[in-house]
C-alpha cells in the first residue's frame, strides 16, 4: 500500500480561487441575461394587452422575484452537485492510490504526459518524480483537472445569480414604467436589445467565443421572447 503524499494539507476551500471566481461571474452574468430577457417578456406582454401601470408594476415585480429564487436555487444545486462529484472523485482517487499505486496510477499519468506531448521516457520519468512527491494533488490535476481542497462553493453562485437576475430585471421594470404608452413596448425593446449585446459581448468574452454569434444568439433570443408575449398579451388586450 503506498502513502499518499501531497503538499497542501492545509484545506483552502475558503479562498476565492481562479476557477471559482470565474464561475462566479459566469453565474452572474447568465443571472443578469436571465432576468433581462424573462422580466422584459414579461413586461412587454402585460404592456400590449394595455394595463395600467401598477399591473405592470406587479407583474415586473413578480417576475423579478420567481426568477431570481429560481436562478439562484438552480445554481444551488448545479454547484452543490458539481462540489459532490469534486470531493468523490478525490475520494476514488486516494483509495486508487492507495490501492493500485505501482500497477495502476504511475501508468495511468504516463499516458496522460504522453497524451500531451511527452515522449514515453520522459513522461514515465515525470510521472514517477511527480507520484513520489505530491501524488494525490498532481494526479487530481493532472487526470480530472481537480485541485486538491479547492472546492466550489454553492452559495457563491447561488448569490452571484440572485443578485445579478434582480439587477438585470430592473431595465425592462423602469424602462417600462418611465417610458409613456405610444412608446412604451418599443422603447423598452430598444432598450432591451442594448442590454442584450452588452450581456452576449460578456459572455462570448469569457467563453472564448465568437463575439459576433454570441451577440447574435442573444439578441435574438430576447425578441423571440419579447415577441411571442407580446403577440400574446395583444390578443388578449
Amino acid at each position: 500500500m503506498k502513502a499518499i503524499t501531497t503538499t497542501n494539507a492545509k484545506p483552502l476551500e475558503h479562498h476565492f480561487h481562479l476557477s471559482e471566481r470565474l464561475n462566479i461571474i459566469r453565474a452572474g452574468v447568465l443571472g443578469a441575461n436571465d432576468g433581462i430577457i424573462s422580466v422584459a417578456g414579461i413586461v412587454v406582454g402585460v404592456a400590449s394587452a394595455h394595463q395600467s401601470q401598477y399591473t405592470l408594476f406587479l407583474a415586473g415585480i413578480s417576475g423579478m422575484l420567481a426568477g431570481a429564487f429560481s436562478m439562484g436555487g438552480g445554481e444551488y444545486v448545479s454547484v452543490s452537485t458539481q462540489r459532490d462529484t469534486q470531493k468523490s472523485m478525490m475520494r476514488l482517487q486516494k483509495e486508487a492510490i492507495q490501492n493500485e499505486y505501482d500497477a495502476e496510477e504511475v501508468a495511468s499519468l504516463q499516458r496522460t504526459y504522453e497524451s500531451k506531448g511527452l515522449p514515453t521516457p520522459l513522461a514515465n520519468q515525470v510521472a514517477t518524480a511527480f507520484m513520489q512527491k505530491d501524488s494525490l494533488d498532481i494526479t487530481l490535476r493532472e487526470k480530472y483537472n481537480i485541485e486538491l481542497h479547492h472546492y466550489f462553493n454553492p452559495w457563491h453562485a447561488a448569490f452571484s445569480s440572485f443578485f445579478s437576475f434582480i439587477l438585470g430585471s430592473l431595465l425592462p421594470i423602469l424602462t417600462i414604467l418611465a417610458i409613456p404608452y405610444p412608446y412604451k413596448v418599443s422603447g423598452t425593446v430598444a432598450s432591451i436589445v442594448v442590454a442584450l449585446i452588452i450581456t452576449g459581448y460578456t459572455s462570448a468574452t469569457l467563453g472564448h467565443a465568437n463575439h459576433f454569434k454570441g451577440v447574435l444568439r442573444n439578441v435574438l433570443t430576447g425578441v423571440l421572447t419579447m415577441v411571442v408575449t407580446y403577440l400574446i398579451g395583444g390578443s388578449i388586450g
